[in-house]
Order: C-alpha cells, then sequence, then structure tokens
C-alpha cells in the first residue's frame, strides 16, 4: 500500500480516479477525483487506519450515516466504499471553503456572514433532527457552492474516532481545540447545543479574522474555552453591528443552556435580522443579573422599569415577616 498520498494520484478506487490531493487530516488524505458522472471529493483513510479493523468499522458506519443525512446544506455523500486495501467515502466536490475564502479575502461582510450562518444552522437543526451532532465544526468544514450558498462536511467523522478512542484507549483528539465546547472540554455529554459553540467560534473568526483564543498548549487551550470570556468581536471589527455581535456571543456562552435550545432558534433569529423594527437589545443575550433581565421583560412589556424589581424586593419582605411570625 501506499504510504505517501502521492504515490495515489491517477490510481483508481471503485469507480474514482484520484487526480489531485487537496487535503489532509490526522487518518485521511482528500483527493479531487472524477468518475464518469462528475467529479467528486474523495477521503481516503491512511494505510494504517484502513488496516485497523476498528476504526474502518467505525468509520464505515459513520459514513454511511452521514450519506443519509440528505439536505441542501450538508454536503451530499455519494458512496463509502473500499477497494485495494484503502476505505473511502467520496462526496460532492465543492471548488471552495470557506476556511480558503478567509485566508484570500480576510473577514467577511456582514450581510454575507448572516446569510452563511443562517445555511450552516439550517444544515445542523436538520441533523440534530435526526439524531446526528456533527462535533466538529469550523472553517475548514464549511464548503461554498458556486452560488455562493454553504454546506457542512464530515458529519459523524468525529463521532467514529471518538467511539474509536473509547473502545481501543487509544489517544487521539476528538474536535479541533480552537473550536471545542466547553463541555466537550471537560469530556462530558453532548447535544446539539455543542456544535453551536463551535458554529459561534467559526462566525467569530469569519467576523474577525481571529479566534477567540489562542494557545499552543491544547489544555490551556481547553481551560480557556471553559473559564475565559472571549474579547467581544466589535472591538476587534467596530463596523459588525451589536445585533449579530449578540448572537456570536450567545453561541459562545459557557453553559449551553445560555445558548440558543437549538440551531433552529437561532435560525430563527438569523431571519430576523433583516427586520429593522427588532429592536438591537433583544438579539442574543449576555451574561446578566436577575435585576437586568427582570427591567428588559419589564420594558418589553410595556411596564415601568422598576415594577419587577420592586415586586420582588417586597415578596422577600413578605417572606421574612411571615418567617417571624410562623417562628413566633
Amino acid at each position: 500500500m501506499a504510504t505517501q498520498p502521492e504515490e495515489l494520484l491517477g490510481r483508481q478506487l471503485g469507480p474514482y480516479t484520484l487526480d489531485r490531493m487537496i487535503g489532509q487530516g490526522g487518518y485521511a488524505w482528500v483527493f479531487a477525483g472524477h468518475r464518469p458522472e462528475g467529479s467528486a471529493a474523495v477521503k481516503v483513510l491512511k494505510p494504517r487506519y484502513s488496516a485497523d479493523a476498528e476504526f474502518e468499522h467505525r468509520f464505515r458506519n459513520e459514513a454511511s450515516m452521514a450519506i443519509d443525512l440528505q439536505h441542501p446544506n450538508i454536503v451530499h455523500g455519494q458512496e463509502v466504499g473500499a477497494s485495494e486495501g484503502y476505505t473511502y467515502l467520496a462526496m460532492d466536490f465543492y471548488p471552495d471553503s470557506l476556511a480558503s475564502r478567509l485566508e484570500r479575502e480576510g473577514p467577511l461582510a456582514e450581510p454575507l456572514l448572516i446569510r452563511l450562518a443562517g445555511d450552516l444552522a439550517a444544515g445542523l437543526a436538520f441533523a440534530h433532527e435526526q439524531g446526528v451532532i456533527h462535533r466538529d465544526v469550523k472553517v475548514e468544514n464549511v464548503l461554498l457552492a458556486e452560488d455562493g450558498h454553504a454546506v457542512l462536511t464530515d458529519f459523524g467523522i468525529a463521532r467514529a474516532v471518538s467511539g474509536y478512542a473509547s473502545a481501543t484507549g487509544v489517544n487521539m483528539t476528538v474536535g479541533t481545540p480552537h473550536y471545542i465546547s466547553p463541555e466537550q472540554a471537560q469530556g462530558r455529554a453532548l447535544d446539539g447545543r455543542t456544535d453551536l459553540y463551535a458554529l459561534g467560534v467559526t462566525l467569530y473568526r469569519a467576523a474577525t479574522g481571529d479566534l477567540p483564543f489562542h494557545s499552543r498548549d491544547w489544555f490551556e487551550l481547553a481551560r480557556m474555552h471553559v473559564e475565559e470570556q472571549p474579547e467581544p468581536p466589535r472591538k476587534k471589527r467596530p463596523e459588525l453591528s451589536h445585533r449579530f455581535e449578540r448572537i456570536i456571543l450567545k453561541c459562545l456562552a459557557k453553559h449551553p443552556a445560555d445558548r440558543y435550545p437549538s440551531a433552529l432558534a437561532l435560525h430563527d433569529e438569523l431571519r430576523m435580522m433583516a427586520d429593522p423594527g427588532r429592536r438591537t437589545s433583544m438579539f442574543g443575550i449576555a451574561p446578566r443579573s436577575t435585576v437586568e433581565i427582570a427591567r428588559q421583560l419589564a420594558a418589553a412589556a410595556g411596564r415601568p422599569r422598576w415594577l419587577l424589581p420592586t415586586l420582588a424586593v417586597l415578596l422577600v419582605v413578605v417572606v421574612a415577616l411571615l418567617v417571624v411570625v410562623l417562628g413566633r
């Protein structure tokens, strides 16, 4: 078997001829290729993983599941198979990625960011409804079609790596350190809101040209995701709107309960960005005190701002009096 990806160029795996290498990760090479019906991107497991029965089995299972996810904002998988000792996953080919575009152009204009965010939230909402968590949302996994819409790739692959690491005890990094959620860094149970955190990091980078946290040490990065607050995006790029900044920061909330309850809720809020009548302060949330929340609720309901805090104080006084009376 080939030990270098260049040795596979021009070779055929199943119906696919591998034309050129376009990327690689820790466990696979990615080639631009073609078959009689058209072009494809072909992810090929590196030899050591193709030869590992446990890893190969999990990869094929997760790849097959990803192929079943049929949505306009999820890359379409064509086939998962094995040929000449190699295991591969073939997908529709896209000419560009968000990572490449950011490298060429720098931070993107806010209207484009909102549109891309809406595409990604729609894809995640569909996957989450099917019980599938991505676990590795990042700019490299956002592909751009010729008409400009965004699609997510590599669904289920992080789960294959995670399951393999758990089953074998092999130390493998699951997810990308700069994008992992606090609960992912702590090894806690995950749901769809972990993808919203990674999407928040993705939008932060696309909006500012920078990541929220930097460190060469994996454990330090994990600590920062768990403990430190990111610098507000508008400090790095003042022309961003308060609305969009609030949405990004809500996605980046440390606790899952403080993020959007679902990708669908995020998608709905992004659609409302076009409504000039909706108050900026109603987009997203930042950590607030109970009094601040009460003030916002009172204002939204058309009541005086002092009403709810006053009622809260009166309630405390009444409870204290009852305790005194009952004590006597």
